[in-house]
């Protein structure tokens, strides 16, 4: 029997684990109309987030006061930190002209990972990690934008390949290793980053959950009883850690998007 098939009931009956059909959505209106199978349960929640952060920043500075407060008040808070956290430290004197991407970013990723604890929602978006390979190819469209704009194409690839004060010998290992890191791999690992941590702590959060509700509902028992309280116990214990981890990789989402653009407008830092 298989890992995920181990744990048992009392009656002899075997707990099955979560897999990879916790991912698998089909369209929100499947006895609809076929033009409506686009529309999925990730597909929702994108679009809820794209629509929150734009209320949220709406909300916040459509009529800003002297002395902030509500709205206002968490607005100007997510603000400050995503341009002295984030803008600032990573791109320089130009960061404050990128406010409006990497706060949107910054927002609407957190806002999609938050999904994964919403009640009802409970899925992160970015666990498809076709929301993943969308937000990083938009950073990395961006990037090579910004790069060829700011530094013309060949001197992109030089400063890239070539950075000035090495032996010239370790320019035959360096250039290649370089061009493979910055045109390949880095929109992948972008992706990749977020896509894994929501997978996977969606993943454990669905596990614990499932084996409270097993050991403590579908199937109490004096001997199981106590694997449901732990089961339960860390639930609550995974649904705060995954909080955290979601805001953490919205954070990291941005500052490295934040990155790649402060390399392609100052490639001398």
């Amino acid at each position: 029997m298989s890992a995920p098939h181990l744990l048992a009931s009392g009656g002899g009956e075997e707990f099955e684990a979560p897999g990879l059909h916790i991912f698998d959505w089909g369209p929100l209106f499947p006895d609809g109309p076929s033009w409506l199978d686009w529309l999925t349960k990730p597909v929702l929640i994108v679009a809820l987030s794209a629509l929150v952060t734009v209320l949220f920043a709406w909300r916040a500075f459509r009529s800003p006061k002297l002395v902030p407060k509500g709205i206002q008040n968490i607005g100007e808070v997510g603000y400050l930190f995503v341009r002295d956290q984030i803008a600032r430290p990573m791109i320089g004197k130009d960061g404050d002209k990128w406010m409006g991407f990497l706060f949107a970013t910054f927002f609407f990723v957190l806002f999609m990972n938050l999904s994964g604890v919403i009640p009802v929602l409970q899925l992160p978006a970015p666990s498809h990690i076709a929301f993943a390979i969308v937000l990083a190819i938009t950073v990395y469209v961006i990037m090579l934008f910004l790069s060829v704009k700011h530094q013309g194409l060949v001197g992109y690839f030089k400063n890239m390949m070539f950075p000035p004060g090495l032996p010239k010998p370790l320019y035959l290992i360096l250039a290649p290793i370089e061009l493979l890191s910055n045109i390949i791999l880095r929109p992948f690992t972008h992706a990749v980053r977020l896509f894994a941590n929501m997978f996977a702590g969606h993943l454990l959060l669905a596990f614990f959950s499932t084996v409270a509700w097993w050991f403590l509902v579908e199937k109490l028992t004096v001997l199981g009883a106590g694997v449901g309280v732990v089961g339960f116990l860390m639930t609550i214990v995974m649904t705060a850690f995954e909080i955290f981890v979601q805001s953490l990789q919205a954070f990291i989402f941005t500052l490295l998007a934040a990155s790649y653009i402060g390399g392609a407008l100052h490639p001398d830092h």
